[in-house]
């Protein structure tokens, strides 16, 4: 793994910390519906504030595009943040300039300052320079806690990082911790669990793993594609007619890399997309000229499990089904609660990721029994495509 300057080199005290945070939090009707990544963030910001830093908080949210909305303002994230902090927390109107000067100026040793939206500026997606200077020029250190949002060379991911001395907050190294246990460097023989709609948005994925991991489980609709491709009747299932010979040769580069390919023994089926349709069970070969593969069956399941039983490092993306409408929620259910007993009982080091599989292991009630469940999205997908994430190499070391 490569080296990353972390807190544990910095000293804090007295110093303006720029923190680089995602507060970009799912809002409904103006309120925020879920603080986990303020929660996450947290421990950061209180070893930083404790130690007597000026935190100075900069985040975007939503998609602005360089102009001042002010329904994706930050305002509520500071509100939020001093909640969960539980101490008050100051507001710039502004992320550079007057505004944010005069704020960080008035701070004082443990005081917690959050800036307004990176993204009303432009300059911010486009690693602008002068942006990047406006938001040096506040600070001594910076650190990133965002690796939500380190697949993005912009301002206030990479830019500010090759201005000021960086480091990778305690949220950020968790992530790059959990990432080399996951492929960096993992304990063998490694499981990784693929699911999710369509081949075509996930070839990366595939092909990067089928050269790291020792079994790959194809689930979701994208394992519809693989079926058919080899022949297979899938009726109505959603599956990508154009992408079969992709798959046919995901397939062979695999076995050619000694990595073997699980794909479903049996589906469950049923007419209609709905919660609670009737349903059965079918082999994978056999499913009805008028009805739809929604889950994989229990043989799958199974077989699933057999490989996980003799595995040391999972990593999971997408679930096995329709998972948010019973019963299609079955499989990834099932072989969630599987791998949490296996994490605590035979020292699985389990790692999940992406959007639908966050969704999916709270839905299963696991989440917290992981070995570790990142909540980055898109960067951590393109890490697991082995891509470099700019916001993450500009804090290595060597």
């Amino acid at each position: 793994m490569a080296r990353f300057r972390t807190l544990d080199q910095l000293e804090p005290a007295g110093k303006r910390v720029l923190l680089r945070a995602d507060l970009n939090l799912p809002v409904r009707d103006g309120k925020i519906t879920d603080l986990t990544r303020i929660e996450r963030l947290a421990p950061t910001l209180r070893e930083l504030a404790d130690k007597g830093a000026k935190v100075i908080v900069c985040s975007h949210f939503d998609r602005p595009k360089g102009k001042r909305v002010p329904e994706m303002s930050l305002k509520p994230m500071a509100e939020a943040l001093s909640q969960v902090l539980g101490k008050p927390v100051a507001f710039a109107e502004d992320c550079i300039g007057p505004a944010a000067e005069q704020a960080t100026a008035a701070m004082k040793d443990g005081g917690v300052l959050v800036l307004e939206n990176t993204r009303y500026h432009a300059g911010e997606e486009k690693n602008d320079p002068a942006l990047v200077e406006g938001l040096a020029k506040l600070a001594d250190v910076f650190v990133n806690d965002a690796f939500s949002a380190a697949h993005r060379a912009h301002a206030s991911t990479e830019g500010v990082a090759r201005k000021l001395p960086a480091y990778a907050g305690r949220l950020m190294q968790a992530e790059l911790e959990a990432l080399d246990a996951a492929l960096g460097n993992p304990a063998r023989p490694v499981v990784a669990i693929v699911g999710g709609a369509k081949v075509s948005t996930k070839l990366d994925l595939l092909g990067n793993l089928s050269k790291k991991v020792d079994v790959l489980v194809i689930g979701g609709a994208m394992a519809n594609t693989f079926l058919a491709a080899q022949g297979k009747s899938m009726g109505k299932s959603l599956q990508e007619g154009e992408m079969h010979d992709t798959a046919l040769r995901i397939l062979e580069e695999a076995k050619a890399g000694g990595c073997e390919i699980l794909l479903p023994d049996d589906l469950v089926v049923a007419a209609a997309f709905a919660a609670n349709a009737a349903h059965r069970t079918v082999p994978a070969d056999g499913v009805p000229p008028d009805m739809m593969a929604l889950d994989v069956g229990p043989a799958t399941v199974a077989a699933v499990e057999a490989r996980l039983k003799k595995a040391s490092t999972l990593v999971w993306n997408g679930p096995f089904g329709a998972f948010e409408i019973p019963p299609f929620d079955t499989a990834t259910v099932q072989v969630a609660q599987t791998v949490a007993g296996l994490t605590t009982s035979a020292g699985l080091k389990s790692i999940g990721g992406g959007g639908d599989t966050v969704s999916a292991l709270r839905h299963a009630g696991v989440s917290d029994r992981m070995t570790y469940v990142s909540s980055a999205g898109g960067a951590f997908l393109e890490w697991l495509e082995g891509k470099e994430l700019p916001g993450v190499a500009v804090l290595e070391t060597a």
